[in-house]
């Protein structure tokens, strides 16, 4: 199946203004995850809103897009972005741009687990929960946890912590299950991206702010692939700074 990976890109980040342009040794956010993601995926595009990460993108050699100022989340760009590019690829893989360190091994087996689940609409990274990280990472809402069935697919996501463990003291949880963490990559089959992005906000989604309960309310099958892998997304620039340190302890 032909893929094309699209990462969507907006300049007004309420945390983080201006954060696709931020620089990491020499180099800008959005050109280091394009360069990550062309290591997977030969057609790689930029969807963004703003014409200063156009000229940055064209500048590095890459291609980008513009796309509506109004869309309201990013599966909503990168639909966008894929009708106006003309292309006929099956798979689309939404690729998030604040993630420098987006690892091309994950986005292959991302492809590769849609490929192969042929029931799954969508397909998306599932991260064991490192323990070492302690209960309050556990518990941050910012970090998103999923549940999955015995063949992998997605029963919930949830800012709060699933599963709960009953019978023990929060202290002990972490001891007696294992959680995992949602990373936000996703690859959709392209001909069931419009009617995804036409689906009504769901009650769930509404409840949690997460976009993806939208497709599992609706009875859309999300398959996973589980990694020890982390992720590593810039939401501030805190975490800009975690990432320059990381780059500079590898060389």
């Amino acid at each position: 199946m032909d893929s094309i990976a699209i990462i969507p890109a907006r300049y007004n980040s309420t945390r983080f203004p201006g954060k696709p342009l931020a620089m990491i040794h020499g180099k800008s956010m959005i050109r280091r995850v394009y360069e990550q993601t062309c290591k997977a995926v030969e057609n790689v595009i930029v969807a963004t809103d703003d014409e200063r990460i156009v000229g940055e993108v064209e500048n590095f050699g890459g291609c980008a897009i513009m796309t509506s100022a109004n869309c309201p989340n990013g599966t909503s760009r990168v639909f966008e972005a894929y009708r106006k590019s003309g292309s006929k690829a099956e798979i689309v893989v939404n690729v998030q741009g604040d993630e420098p360190l987006t690892s091309p091994e994950t986005i292959n087996a991302l492809i590769r687990k849609l490929i192969s689940d042929k029931e799954a609409t969508v397909s998306t990274v599932a991260q064991r929960f490192d323990p070492s990280d302690g209960f309050e990472a556990l518990f941050n809402p910012n970090r998103v946890k999923m549940t999955m069935d015995h063949n992998g697919r997605v029963l919930y996501f949830s800012r709060s912590i699933i599963p709960y463990v009953r019978g023990y003291n929060w202290q002990e949880w972490l001891r007696q299950s294992e959680f995992f963490i949602h990373n936000g990559l996703y690859a959709f089959r392209s001909e069931t991206l419009p009617s995804l992005v036409g689906l009504p906000a769901s009650t769930l989604e509404q409840t949690e702010s997460l976009e993806q309960l939208r497709w599992l309310q609706n009875g859309y099958r999300i398959s996973a692939v589980i990694t020890d892998s982390q992720s590593h997304p810039v939401d501030t620039p805190e975490d800009l700074i975690k990432i320059q340190n990381l780059l500079t302890s590898d060389k």
